[in-house]
């Protein structure tokens, strides 16, 4: 039984994650449909499909880029807390097979 209720737990905490995360996405391209609706209402039939359809699928695309925008956002975590690593020197020079360096 007890398993039932982390299941339902865990599909409410989803739920609800799912929720939140689509609040940020319609917030972002909110705008961007918005402007579309409006370039698409004011097209003639014979201007929709075409440069209509290229124009549509632009705001798509900056619509996706706003999407995928809200997203890294939202799981931005800051700065690193950790101290940075010591860099170790660069490889030595090859060497020649007869033994000699190579010059630069």
């Amino acid at each position: 039984m007890e398993g039932l209720q982390d299941d339902h737990y865990c599909e409410a905490a989803e739920s609800a994650e799912t929720e939140r995360v689509l609040g940020l996405v319609m917030k972002a391209v909110e705008d961007d449909f918005r402007e579309a609706a409006k370039a698409i209402l004011s097209k003639r039939d014979h201007e929709l499909l075409g440069p209509g359809e290229f124009d549509l699928r632009d705001w798509v695309f900056k619509a996706a880029c706003h999407v995928l925008e809200a997203a890294i956002n939202d799981r931005k975590k800051g700065g690193t807390e950790a101290a940075a690593r010591i860099v170790l020197a660069a490889a030595p020079t090859r060497v020649l097979s007869g033994g000699g360096r190579r010059r630069s």
